[in-house]
């Protein structure tokens, strides 16, 4: 079935703030990147929001159990192996990033995409011997994504529709097109379509009302089912509206460890995807389109994502480089140019690796490095301010530069290729988070940050006061001493993909690999949704809303 889901321009400029006297005021006086305000604009909602219990405070926030700040209750909405559809699709594994999309004409129905970043099982602890490929589908079949269908109940709360015709998975095993300039060539085998998505990590909305979702950390999963390595790192859009619509990679988009993608307009109205690389020194990307977005309609929004120009971030001299065959064969042609050791590779390897655009496309961060962008402490996540465009970027952490705790990164463009950066707020002890992971922005402007501490360093060394991971909300000016704690995950969790229904009295949110580090052992470190008889814990997605007691 297909649903109307045409989003207008000025639906679309509302989602940015335009007009909106709320968003106007939201996030005034941001560092050194904004303008100041007038004291009448510097009323922000996360004033008027409650204070709340913060949970490092206490020995219960390393406890196997979702806390919430008072006021707040969930419950879950679905977790992993639970049936989503009438043909008995199941939700897959390590959920990791929702989407909220209501269903045209309706304040009843939604539906919900839900990203599955990684799958694990007791048969991969033990690799003495090959994997079986009832196995092997099981895994790539638990990646990727789920569209989920909502309604109300009497109650007015939103609960899953488990025997919907709407719901659909999105796996390791769907087909998938090639878009764009990579398609056919080479550098993909020649190949046109494509087997499956896997390791799906964040995502955006598209102006067009339609869903990209990007592929992290794929080269475990596509190794061991034997699928090509250059067919995954990609940028995957997929219609929840529609699942008869053949999702596609956009090879414009560049392949690499896709954490985030955020989308936006240019002052002339080019399609705009901000995206991190989320690796330990990982890049900073941008894409602009060739051609003008309009309301169109879908004919045209597939061109806009397959003829463009990618760009990583230079930090250093506030500059956006192309990524273009030129510029990357220039830069090796230099005599005083020195490959970096870290790509293993002499000039002359490079040179010959380099023959295309399609080949800067498809080894888009070895380009980057070759050209001169900055590498970060893995930029995992990033979101674009609704009033002024600029880009937050969570950089999680990296340990081989002393970076422990991570920052979040302020970008704001200038006149032509080049922009403006600064640390909107380190974490540590003195904000008290580390390790940002996942950010929202939500329709008030306030900037949530989910910390994505990983299973082995939570609650030790650095990183013990802490205790588990966490959902915090960032006050406006970047204040560390305002930072605010609003829940605690379970054990070895990380709270992730915050979406929220439009008026936001619905929050959903993705709990991802509660008790990671227990997977196929016979002493699971956290039981949380776990079924009934069993002891492992699940993944799952919570629905967040005002607690009636």
């Amino acid at each position: 079935m297909e649903l109307n889901k045409h989003v207008s321009r000025r639906h679309f400029l509302k989602y940015l703030g335009t007009g909106f006297a709320s968003l106007a005021a939201a996030y005034s006086g941001l560092g050194s990147l904004s303008s100041r305000a007038s004291e009448a604009t510097e009323l922000n909602t996360y004033d008027q929001l409650p204070e709340t219990f913060n949970p490092t405070k206490h020995t219960a926030d390393d406890a196997d159990q979702l806390l919430l700040a008072g006021g707040l209750a969930y419950s879950v909405l679905a977790a992993y192996g639970d049936t989503i559809n009438a043909s008995g699709d199941t939700l897959g594994m390590n959920s990791s990033y929702t989407s909220f999309f209501p269903i045209p004409g309706s304040d009843s129905e939604a539906l919900l995409w839900v990203n599955h970043e990684f799958a694990q099982y007791s048969w991969m602890v033990d690799r003495s011997e090959a994997v079986a490929w009832e196995q092997q589908k099981q895994l790539l079949y638990e990646q990727g994504g789920s569209v989920l269908h909502l309604k109300k109940d009497a109650f007015g709360q939103w609960k899953l529709a488990t025997d919907s015709t709407l719901a659909y998975r999105v796996s390791g095993l769907t087909p998938i097109e090639l878009s764009g300039p990579v398609r056919g060539t080479s550098a993909v085998n020649g190949a046109t379509l494509v087997q499956g998505t896997l390791a799906n990590r964040g995502g955006a909305k598209t102006l067009w009302n339609t869903q990209l979702t990007g592929e992290n950390q794929f080269e475990a999963a596509s190794r061991d089912a034997g699928l090509a390595l250059s067919h995954y790192g990609w940028i995957v859009e997929v219609d929840p509206f529609n699942k008869r619509r053949k999702p596609v990679k956009h090879t414009a988009l560049g392949r690499f460890h896709h954490g985030s993608a955020a989308m936006t307009l240019s002052s002339d109205n080019r399609v705009v995807v901000y995206m991190g690389e989320d690796s330990p020194e990982g890049f900073i990307y941008k894409y602009v389109s060739a051609g003008k977005w309009t309301e169109a309609g879908d004919t045209q929004t597939s061109e806009l994502l397959s003829e463009g120009t990618l760009y990583a971030a230079d930090f250093i001299q506030g500059r956006w480089i192309e990524l273009s065959l030129d510029n990357v064969r220039n830069q090796l042609k230099r005599i005083t140019y020195q490959a970096p050791e870290s790509l293993y590779k002499s000039k002359e390897t490079l040179l010959e690796q380099f023959q295309s655009q399609s080949d800067v496309l498809a080894s888009a961060s070895e380009a980057a490095l070759i050209v001169g962008a900055t590498p970060c402490d893995r930029p995992a996540e990033l979101t674009v301010h609704p009033r002024d465009r600029s880009v937050f970027v969570a950089c999680t952490q990296n340990d081989n530069r002393g970076n422990l705790h991570g920052q979040i990164i302020r970008l704001k463009e200038s006149s032509g290729d080049t922009f403006t950066s600064e640390t909107f707020i380190a974490g540590g002890r003195q904000s008290g988070f580390s390790s940002p992971g996942s950010l929202t922005i939500d329709n008030n402007g306030n900037l949530w940050v989910g910390s994505d501490i990983s299973p082995e360093r939570l609650n030790t060394g650095a990183w013990s006061e802490f205790k588990n991971n966490g959902l915090y909300l960032i006050h406006p000016t970047g204040s560390a001493q305002k930072t605010k704690q609003y829940a605690s995950a379970p054990t070895e969790a990380a709270l992730c993909g915050l979406s929220f229904t439009d008026y936001q009295a619905t929050v959903f949110m993705a709990v991802n690999h509660p008790g990671a580090s227990g997977v196929g052992t016979a002493s699971p470190t956290s039981s949380w949704q776990h079924r009934f008889g069993k002891r492992d814990p699940r993944s799952a997605v919570v629905v967040i809303t005002q607690s009636l007691l």
